[in-house]
């Protein structure tokens, strides 16, 4: 006998903006409330909604922190259709969520030696992992995170990751790479030129990274991902990827 299953409708929370900064003309962090039940590990992502449209965004905070923290990129219409709407909410509005967070891009800490791989936002989950860690006071794990964007201006969360890197130097390593090293949005930028996917075979022959000792994550651009498994799986390496699709 066949037993005809009725899927349960998703109710679905309002929550408030708590807070918001503009970082650059399309690129912001917006803190939201947290619905009592809400929970997540890091890496994972939270639905939210606001006139019928619905995404998935990576959260950057970490699981003990009040707020539920994102870190946006306004992507213009048609390519985007809910960004342009959040980036028009102020401190009170409300978005919908969704009650479960899911995503399988999560830290998986049995190597010791964790190499993050980012493009712009894609840097969200790697905030999370790291804030976490801390937070547990864990040890054993090695965070190399190698950050790619057309300008500085868009590291956003540089500081805290430079700050960590100096407070805690066996666990955190930062590099920075800009793609537009001659745009005037650069002019003062220093540090390391070039796609990020082009640096990660040069950092991983660097350090004496191995298969057996490191993983892989790549989280952003598709095609950036993408690139970095060409270069890396057939030596062995495992990647762990969230693709951010417009």
């Amino acid at each position: 006998m066949n037993t005809l299953r009725i899927k349960k409708p998703v109710i679905l929370e309002k929550v408030k903006v708590i807070k918001r900064i503009e970082l650059t003309s399309d690129l912001w962090i917006m803190w939201l409330e947290r619905p009592e039940e809400f929970t997540f590990k890091p890496g994972k992502y939270c639905t939210i909604g606001l006139e019928g449209i619905e995404r998935a965004y990576s959260i950057a905070s970490a699981p003990h922190e009040e707020f539920i923290e994102l870190f946006l990129e306004r992507i213009p219409k048609p390519q985007g259709m809910l960004t342009p709407l959040l980036w028009e909410l102020a401190v009170g509005d409300s978005v919908s969520i969704r009650p479960r967070s899911k995503g399988v891009f999560t830290l998986d800490p049995s190597l010791p030696n964790q190499l993050f791989i980012g493009t712009v936002t894609g840097v969200a989950p790697y905030v999370s992992f790291i804030r976490d860690y801390l937070h547990h006071r864990r040890d054993g794990l090695k965070f190399h995170i190698l950050m790619g964007a057309s300008y500085c201006d868009e590291f956003v969360y540089d500081r805290e990751l430079l700050a960590l890197s100096r407070q805690h130097p066996g666990l955190v390593t930062f590099i920075p790479t800009v793609s537009r090293p001659v745009a005037e949005r650069n002019s003062a930028w220093t540090g390391e030129t070039g796609r990020v996917n082009l640096l990660v075979e040069d950092y991983v022959n660097k350090l004496g990274f191995k298969p057996e000792d490191t993983l892989i994550y790549a989280c952003g651009h598709p095609d950036m991902i993408e690139d970095v498994k060409v270069k890396v799986t057939p030596r062995g390496f495992n990647v762990k990827h969230e693709r951010f699709w417009k």
